[in-house]
């Protein structure tokens, strides 16, 4: 029998970087706002996915209010956000009972394919991570006091999420004292004593964190329902 499936989306931006008043997860690309779509996603993975969608408090009345506009009616479990992402994470874990697998998830990577959220489903029932990852295309360089020193970037991913747990390991993880060092599930599970297993994300899957991200998102979003056959 299929291990029960959650996503947990943690969206608690406030758009500074995107120079917006209305934090980022509700701005529109393509008619909808970014969190519409990257519940979407997660849905057009699966129907009988099991959605838990982590905002701040203030933020209750304007999703509520946008899922009215946009006549959006999927299912989803709201949970108050904490006042940071680890407290965001350990709330939205609470709202699990019982075992299965949870695909933590940003609330602004709305590209996320369902290519990507089977794979990290399939391979953390297996390795009980599995966190998505794609290589660096630049060179990089380390700062250094006095001057600046080129790394060898194959010896580096950049993380993306979906990053993927059996929900009673990554549930044991986040009982330990907040670090804010501490950036991700990732990194969480792995202070826990928990290997990770990356698996190829996609360069498509990008955070919408600034402007130029948006009209990025707007064009990938456009050109899917084009290649789409009629």
């Amino acid at each position: 029998m299929k291990n029960p499936e959650y996503a947990l989306i943690v969206a608690g931006g406030k758009g500074t970087r995107m120079g917006s008043a209305l934090p980022k997860q509700f701005i529109a690309i393509d008619g909808l706002p970014i969190l519409m779509h990257t519940i979407n996603a997660f849905y057009a993975y699966s129907s009988t996915i099991q959605v838990i969608l982590v905002l701040p408090q203030e933020d209750f009345s304007t999703w509520t209010s946008l899922c009215e506009r946009h006549h959006f009616n999927r299912p989803v479990v709201l949970q108050q956000g904490g006042a940071t992402r680890f407290q965001s994470v350990k709330r939205g874990l609470a709202k699990i009972e019982g075992d299965g697998l949870v695909a933590i998830h940003d609330g602004v990577r709305p590209l996320v394919s369902a290519t990507v959220i089977d794979q990290s489903f399939r391979i953390a029932e297996k390795e009980n991570s599995a966190v998505a990852a794609v290589n660096l295309k630049e060179s990089i360089r380390e700062v250094q006091q006095g001057g600046t020193k080129a790394l060898d970037r194959t010896k580096f991913k950049l993380i993306q999420t979906p990053q993927t747990f059996k929900v009673a390991l990554i549930k044991r993880a986040y009982e330990m004292e907040e670090d804010l060092q501490l950036t991700d599930d990732a990194s969480v599970a792995e202070r826990g004593g928990h290997s990770i297993t990356l698996f190829e994300g996609s360069y498509d899957n990008i955070k919408v964190t600034t402007p130029e991200d948006l009209v990025f998102a707007e064009a990938y979003l456009q050109s899917q329902k084009t290649a789409k056959p009629a």
